[in-house]
């Protein structure tokens, strides 16, 4: 390669441009290259750029849609009519159980409605993967068992804890009545 090298450098000797070019070359070629800025039309760099905003926001738009779309399941209550009053009694249901808790709610209640709250959430999250499941297959009764079963076990645990509420507050009675 070496030898390759020195042959072509040979077969070039006396044909470099050694000269210094004229005096205010850099002037002019900087002119040229000016006039050829001020040729080029701006209007399509700025049409470019709001094309490509546009597409950028499109294509965010679009990943947002599908993401929201992906992550939804589908409700007890799209699957037929009786199956959305069943949700709906569930929901309600579970409703006035939690604000009958909340205001129960003191020093010594908080951490039995914590724990129930905690067990409750995981109980959300499972309902949640179901909606899921019935996304895909809509016509498989046992999902449509399941999110029942949820909606029951949550009631369970509200229904207990109310009655442990009860239980703290009738030990706090008989203590005082105690005391006193």
């Amino acid at each position: 390669m070496k030898d390759n090298l020195e042959h072509i450098f040979k077969s070039l000797e006396n044909k470099f441009d050694t000269e210094e070019p004229r005096i205010g070359h850099f002037d002019r070629f900087e002119a040229k290259l000016h006039q050829i800025e001020t040729k080029k039309p701006k209007v399509r760099y700025q049409l470019a750029s709001f094309v490509a905003v546009a597409a950028s926001v499109v294509l965010i738009f679009g990943i947002w849609l599908g993401a929201t779309f992906s992550n939804k399941g589908m409700e007890l209550a799209t699957v037929s009519t009786e199956m959305k009053d069943t949700q709906n009694y569930f929901v309600t249901t579970i409703e006035k159980e939690l604000t009958l808790i909340e205001k129960e709610r003191n020093s010594d209640t908080e951490q039995l409605i914590d724990d129930a709250l905690v067990q409750l959430k995981k109980l959300e999250q499972q309902y949640h993967l179901l909606t899921l499941e019935l996304k895909e297959s809509t016509e498989d009764k046992r999902i449509i068992y399941a999110m029942i079963s949820n909606y029951q076990q949550r009631i369970t645990i509200l229904q207990s804890l109310l009655i442990q509420i009860e239980d703290v507050k009738q030990l706090k009675t008989q203590d005082n009545e105690n005391y006193v």
